[in-house]
């Protein structure tokens, strides 16, 4: 039985989900660089927040792992800047 707020259908949400490896990499490829996190720790504290919190509103989340080289390519096809919109059109496609 679903707990109180919940539907039995629940909706899910994709969360794109970084590498430590890949977070140097990732900070150089990005053009809103001022708008991101330091570092990968950091990140990583913040996106378990959100994705916690999310559970708890009853939403089913999906780790999106991203990879740097299709991120770049994704943004370059499009003629767009890798930004947190453009992240978050290229997670919503996978």
């Amino acid at each position: 039985m679903p707990h109180a707020g919940q539907t039995k259908n629940m909706i899910g949400i994709k969360l794109a989900y970084y590498r430590k490896k890949d977070w140097k990499r990732f900070l150089d490829s990005i053009d809103d660089r001022e708008s991101m996190h330091d570092t990968w720790k950091e990140w990583h504290k913040s996106y378990l927040k959100a994705k916690n919190d999310l559970i708890k509103e009853g939403f089913e989340v999906f780790d999106i792992q991203v990879d740097i080289d299709e991120l770049m390519k994704f943004c370059k096809i499009r003629g767009i800047k890798n930004d947190g919109k453009a992240r978050s059109q290229f997670v919503t496609n996978k």
